[in-house]
């Protein structure tokens, strides 16, 4: 062959090499969507087998409006892949195949669709990522079950310590198993545009896996992605993550507002320890409740009615970190059956406690100091008493834990006139206040 047909030749491979390679990378974007800064994500978790009667996307597109309308700006789907057969109880988190949709859910141009639109609505959309891993009938373990963790006589096992039978542990010492699962996540952020992933099981996956896909993920073009880890470990923000889960003060505030009655001194106690470790510009995601939870029992129950979770989610919206609120849960779900998969969130219910989430998360929107202020705390073991401020504004939130009347003191520094933050009434703090059961106040100044 001539030198020149040989360096024509070269030159073609190297061309159709660099097509190959932008064709599976290079993102389709439909849009300049950016989600809004981390200190400033309100996030809604959606169960799509009970958010709506056709339990689809399509579903949720409906309702995006209504999720606008209370205060939300970034939604987290649980997952909505193929789920396995083989020794599976139907679990989302059973992935047969990580690039396959579930014909339950609709197709990728319905979840296009459902992307699209919440874009156009100021809406980021979040992905379930399961990384631990997969059902037992997902290809990878018939066609590479190296990527799989095996005991002493070879054979796969499901994850050590766990109860998780209807799934097989994955191996991340595997370089070609973590390539793949890479491969896999970058594929929603490319094809269907979504904005980042909740990752499940996170304290099960190393260290240098997450750092590793995630410096991958943020490498995308014209991306600024999302990146929430389920689980409370440290290494996870140096990992490239931006938030993780605030599981010590979930259990801190369930045992204030449940049946040990514990000081409310604990959830400020809480919330500095769970501080201490996370890095400037990363946050802590704060709920009184998601779906795990709800599996066992609704916020209705756990904190004492409908008022005795507007309480609780008075505190952990407004005291600090990323605030979630799980799909029914600003509609007061009472039972926790509504999640099975057969039943659907009947919307119409209490409109007084969806009234109430409303005005709270449009304030908390609308204020920076409720958002992002300095934080102030004041002791006392029944009520909940806190203050945010910025160099122009201060909100004072007073928010007690207990179904019984009390009477609090005020000190002396927020004593004076504030204003109603939900109603704009004019309110005069004086040494002391008196409080219904679970009653709350928002004040500004």
């Amino acid at each position: 062959m001539k030198p020149i047909k040989i360096l024509f030749f070269i030159l073609l491979i190297i061309l159709q090499s660099c097509s190959k390679n932008d064709e599976t990378t290079a993102p389709i974007i439909t849009d300049n969507f950016q989600p809004v800064a981390t200190k400033d994500i309100v996030m809604y978790e959606i169960n799509p087998k009970s958010f709506s009667s056709s339990k689809n996307f399509q579903g949720i597109t409906n309702r995006l409006d209504d999720i606008k309308a209370l205060g939300i700006n970034t939604i987290w789907i649980m997952p909505i892949y193929e789920v396995g057969v083989v020794n599976s109880f139907g679990s989302f988190y059973c992935v047969k195949d990580y690039k396959k949709i579930s014909s339950n859910y609709g197709t990728m141009t319905d979840l296009k669709t459902l992307v699209t639109t919440a874009h156009s609505k100021g809406i980021a959309v979040l992905f379930d990522w399961v990384a631990n891993h997969t059902s037992w009938d997902n290809s990878w373990i018939t066609t590479n079950p190296s990527w799989y963790t095996h005991d002493t006589n070879g054979a796969i096992i499901h994850p050590s310590g766990t109860g998780w039978n209807d799934v097989a542990d994955l191996n991340f010492s595997n370089v070609d198993m973590r390539l793949a699962m890479i491969e896999a996540m970058k594929y929603w952020v490319t094809e269907a545009n979504i904005d980042g992933y909740r990752c499940d099981a996170a304290d099960f996956v190393p260290y240098d896996f997450w750092l590793q896909a995630n410096t991958a993920l943020n490498a995308i073009p014209n991306k600024n992605l999302i990146l929430l880890a389920e689980g409370n470990r440290a290494d996870h923000f140096t990992a490239g993550f931006q938030m993780n889960f605030a599981w010590d003060y979930l259990n801190t505030e369930k045992n204030v507002f449940g049946a040990s009655q514990s000081s409310v001194a604990s959830i400020f106690s809480t919330n500095t320890n769970e501080y201490n470790s996370v890095p400037a510009g990363k946050e802590k995601l704060r709920f009184t409740t998601n779906h795990d939870e709800s599996f066992n029992a609704t916020p209705i129950s756990v904190y004492g009615g409908n008022n005795g979770a507007l309480s609780a989610s008075v505190i952990s919206i407004f005291l600090q970190g990323v605030p979630l609120l799980y799909c029914g849960q600003e509609v007061g779900v009472s039972s926790n059956t509504t999640y099975n998969g057969t039943n659907t969130i009947n919307w119409n219910l209490n409109g007084d406690m969806l009234t109430a989430y409303k005005n709270m998360l449009t304030f908390y929107n609308s204020s920076t100091a409720a958002r992002n202020g300095s934080l102030t705390t004041y002791s006392n073991s029944n009520v909940a008493i806190f203050k945010k401020s910025t160099t122009s504004q201060q909100v004072l939130v007073i928010s007690n834990a207990r179904s019984s009347s009390q009477i609090v003191s005020i000190e002396t520094t927020i004593q004076g006139n504030w204003t109603n933050a939900i109603t704009n009434e004019a309110v005069t703090l004086s040494n002391s206040l008196s409080l219904t059961g679970f009653q709350y106040l928002i004040l500004k100044k």
